[in-house]
């Protein structure tokens, strides 16, 4: 058998880079005690896993706010971003409502 160039191979095309989707969430900043950092409280309606009753699951994260923008009480749309500290892996996107 001989290897000619027209029997070789196929080239396999190089697949597109994925772009990873970032999560967002909406949530109720409760803490600005620390410097750059918020503290926002999320909750979510979903049912119970047994007797499908609605309950509400409360997760607080470790906001980045660079500017110190947000106050106590605000609502706030967060995104998820690279590991910043210990704690902190979101980013202050918007502030919905003052």
């Amino acid at each position: 058998m001989s290897n000619s160039p027209e029997t070789s191979a196929p080239e396999v095309a190089a697949a597109p880079a994925k772009t990873a989707v970032r999560k967002e969430r909406v949530g109720q900043v409760v803490s600005t005690k620390m410097t750059k950092t918020l503290v926002v409280e999320s909750i979510t309606r979903v049912p119970h896993p047994l007797f499908g009753k609605i309950v509400k699951h409360r997760k607080r994260f470790y906001v980045h706010d660079e500017e110190s923008k947000a106050k106590e009480g605000d609502t706030v749309r967060i995104g998820e971003t690279r590991p910043l500290s210990k704690l902190k892996r979101w980013e202050l996107l918007e502030i919905i409502k003052h």
